[in-house]
């Protein structure tokens, strides 16, 4: 295994729509991603984040928290979103630094590809819900930035703009 270099924004890969997983071996990939979430330390990481634009993300809403629940989502398909929608604050790999409110459904419903290729399909909810969504957009091709009012997408890209001169 080994870590990888997480792209930043606004590399144009992160703006990128991805094309579908076809029957490559990805257990060398996958791995790789687990080591790079981990390390960042996140809680998703999409492949284009990495360089790879295929339909791609792992993750693990709760690893933080001492539950070890890791999926890997190859090929994945919103079938639906709930109704409720909440604000809550999220956090992108690729635009270190700068933490957002975003709008998003509470709950979604996911059609995926698991590491050993067979389909799964399952409800999910609260902060996991939400971690599939941001990593579903980076598949895309969006970021946070993009789910923000203009004034706020402003401010946000003024703070990571901050963050970025303060690093060198």
């Amino acid at each position: 295994m080994a870590r990888m270099p997480i792209l930043q924004w606004p590399d144009a890969g992160l703006s990128t729509r991805c094309t579908p997983v076809g029957d490559e071996d990805l257990t060398g990939l996958i791995a790789d991603m687990f080591e790079t979430m981990y390390a960042a330390p996140g809680r998703g990481l999409a492949a284009p984040q990495v360089g790879v634009l295929k339909r791609l993300f792992v993750m693990e809403a709760t690893w933080k928290e001492g539950l070890a629940t890791p999926l890997v989502m190859i090929n994945p398909e919103i079938l639906s979103f709930g109704d409720l929608q909440e604000p809550g604050d999220e956090g992108c790999l690729s635009i270190p630094g700068v933490v957002t409110p975003v709008l998003r459904p509470t709950t979604v419903v996911l059609r995926w590809q698991a590491a050993d290729r067979h389909w799964q399909q399952e409800a999910f909810d609260g902060f996991a819900a939400r971690c599939i969504q941001h990593e579903y957009d980076h598949l895309d091709g969006l970021v946070t930035f993009d789910r923000l009012t203009p004034q706020a997408r402003a401010k946000a890209e003024a703070t990571y703009a901050r963050q970025l001169e303060s690093e060198t």
